[in-house]
């Protein structure tokens, strides 16, 4: 699973590393201070955290004066795009998942995870989960979607959003989850329904003292009764995964924006 923890991990997926360390230099830093500007928590300033990491940067990679104003100039440009991009979430909208068990509604919170809720929209807008299909599922823990067709091909590309998990959302019974790898800021695509209260998930649960959680970023609020329908389904080794895959494939035929009107 693309997510996680101990309880479930997803052997076929390794994590990204953003920045390799010591030793990067001109054009080399500017490409990978680009994909470290997703490094940062969601309920912290922007402004701050930005500015701190281009310091640290610079600093660690001794660059001229120049390259030191490039790198702050970027980074916050960068942060305040994505500020105003979060802004136009829409507050609570709601997604439609119609699946070969039944249809799944959800309320999205663009409030509370305003990043994560964008780039969800943006994949359902674009229809990139129609056809795939539900790879993963754990009675008494979750199931989980988002990137795979049913013959089991990797269905995911190399973006990646920072983790909202600080948002004061719980990953409780009927709350939806974005999956990703033991880099906290490493979900794509993949997300989990969790069909028990697991808080274990959420921000600073870690028996090992880690402050990362997965970021919940909705509810579903009609359709739990498919989700244990299909949390339930005889599972079994399937593709890259050893257990806990769904022998009779459950797709997502279509997932879209929805509206009570």
């Amino acid at each position: 699973m693309r997510y996680q923890a101990a309880p479930c991990p997803d052997a076929s997926i390794l994590p990204r590393n953003h920045l390799a360390g010591a030793g990067i230099r001109g054009g080399t830093m500017i490409r990978r201070v680009c994909g470290a500007v997703n490094r940062w928590h969601s309920r912290l300033p922007q402004f701050l955290v930005l500015s701190g990491l281009a310091s640290r940067i610079a600093a660690k990679a001794a660059p001229t004066n120049t390259m030191k104003k490039t790198l702050i100039t970027l980074l916050l440009g960068l942060a305040g795009t994505i500020s105003l991009a979060a802004d136009e979430v829409p507050a609570h909208p709601y997604v439609e998942i119609v699946t070969t068990k039944g249809t799944i509604i959800l309320e999205l919170d663009g409030q509370q995870a305003p990043l994560t809720v964008s780039h969800f929209l943006k994949l359902v807008d674009d229809g990139f989960y129609d056809g795939i299909i539900f790879h993963r599922v754990i009675p008494g823990f979750m199931a989980q979607a988002g990137g795979h067709t049913p013959d089991f091909e990797h269905k995911e590309n190399d973006d990646s959003i920072p983790n909202e998990a600080g948002n004061g959302l719980s990953n409780v019974r009927g709350s939806v989850a974005m999956a990703r790898t033991s880099d906290p800021h490493s979900a794509n695509s993949q997300f989990f329904i969790n069909v028990a209260d697991n808080t274990r998930l959420d921000p600073g649960k870690k028996s090992s003292g880690g402050t990362w959680g997965y970021a919940v970023f909705g509810n579903v609020i009609e359709g739990m009764d498919v989700v244990d329908k299909i949390v339930n389904v005889e599972t079994g080794s399937q593709g890259p995964f050893a257990s806990d895959a769904p022998l009779e494939p459950i797709v997502i035929e279509k997932m879209a924006r929805y509206t009570f009107e």
